[in-house]
């Protein structure tokens, strides 16, 4: 919404063409369903547009007070429509038949789908560059107090399920920072067995504020430290301290949700690259007391697109039908000491405080 603001301010007559009719505006899958129809479709689904900051998540339309307050002409914006069912055909041009658009949604809340996490109070946790954590919360929306993002999840027919999303900036870029930053290890894959060269941490603590610290610190000043070294610290410490570091993030996202819903945590569905370290897997297992699914398919959001459009053409009858569908490939029980597990989330949240405000604190100093 805010960017959208600027591009009509600054933009040169970008404001006089949008009131005259001739701009549109979308985010991917507009854009996509647009070319797909060669303009003969202005669209976008419910799950993209709640991301927008123009979207009413309750009634689930375009929110008059806030195309107010941002100047931004109606008539810009896309129809938007249910996640699943035929919106839209493409070209026949194009594919050289008339295909079905039946299947949209945003990339996190497809693989919450793609997770078939269809029950209130299910989480899933994409582990990638970042970590994306989404709970599923039922039919009404849930606003944080917790400084996390309410979100439409999927809208099927004319039933909205909601979820609560929390983002983590550096997951497993901190293992790749290891290998093209300190030269620690040569592969990602090395990282499990130098993290495992060490009984524990040693003491050390890795906070990989290297872009600031996401949700639900949301501290941009924030910079990476590491803290407690000591001369016996090794190369073996500071990647489990890595690895441990991508589990302390989640846990806090976790306990962030919990908070805020009430809502009682029997497992977490996992997917993405980072997914398929069993040290951090356990160690994620171990922090949170539940048991952590890995799922048999990497591709969670495109299984997700795909398992909408296949609801919305009726090759299932509801999404009931797809339970069946999901997979795990590994399970990891919760198995650590919890006076061992108490005093590493001291060690982590006392290494997470010296890194909040760093860069404006050193700024401030000059």
């Amino acid at each position: 919404g805010t960017k959208l603001q600027w591009l009509l301010d600054h933009v040169p007559d970008a404001r006089v063409r949008a009131d005259k009719g001739e701009l549109a505006f979308g985010t991917i899958e507009s854009w996509l369903v647009w070319k797909l129809t060669k303009g003969a479709a202005h669209l976008t689904d419910a799950s993209n547009a709640s991301r927008t900051l123009l979207m009413n998540l309750e009634s689930l339309a375009w929110d008059e007070a806030m195309l107010d307050w941002l100047e931004i002409p109606r008539g810009l914006l896309p129809e938007i429509v249910p996640n699943s069912g035929i919106v839209a055909h493409t070209d026949a041009e194009t594919f050289g038949a008339s295909v079905p658009i039946a299947g949209m949604a945003g990339d996190q809340q497809a693989a919450l789908f793609g997770q078939l996490c269809l029950d209130k109070g299910m989480i899933k946790n994409t582990y990638g560059t970042g970590c994306f954590l989404l709970m599923q919360t039922g039919t009404e929306p849930v606003y944080s107090e917790n400084r996390l993002l309410s979100t439409v999840a999927w809208k099927i027919g004319d039933l909205c399920h909601y979820a609560l999303e929390g983002s983590v900036f550096t997951a497993g870029a901190v293992v790749q920072w290891l290998r093209d930053g300190l030269g620690i290890i040569k592969n990602s894959a090395e990282v499990n067995q130098l993290a495992v060269s060490v009984p524990d941490n040693g003491g050390v603590y890795l906070a990989p504020a290297f872009t600031g610290l996401g949700a639900p610190h949301w501290d941009p000043y924030a910079r990476g430290i590491i803290a407690g070294l000591t001369r016996g610290s090794t190369a073996g410490h500071i990647a489990r301290a890595a690895l441990e570091s991508i589990a302390f993030q989640v846990g806090d996202l976790v306990a962030a949700m919990k908070a805020d819903t009430g809502l009682p945590l029997t497992e977490v569905r996992v997917d993405g690259g980072a997914s398929l370290s069993d040290p951090l897997m356990q160690f994620q297992s171990d922090l949170l007391g539940c048991d952590i699914l890995r799922t048999s398919t990497a591709e969670t959001t495109a299984r997700g697109a795909a398992f909408l459009a296949g609801l919305g053409i009726g090759i299932w009858e509801n999404a009931e039908e797809l339970r069946a569908l999901w997979q795990e490939s590994a399970r990891f029980h919760p198995c650590g000491d919890p006076e061992k597990l108490a005093a590493q989330r001291r060690g982590w949240q006392a290494a997470v405080k010296r890194s909040k405000n760093w860069a404006r604190d050193i700024e401030e100093d000059a």
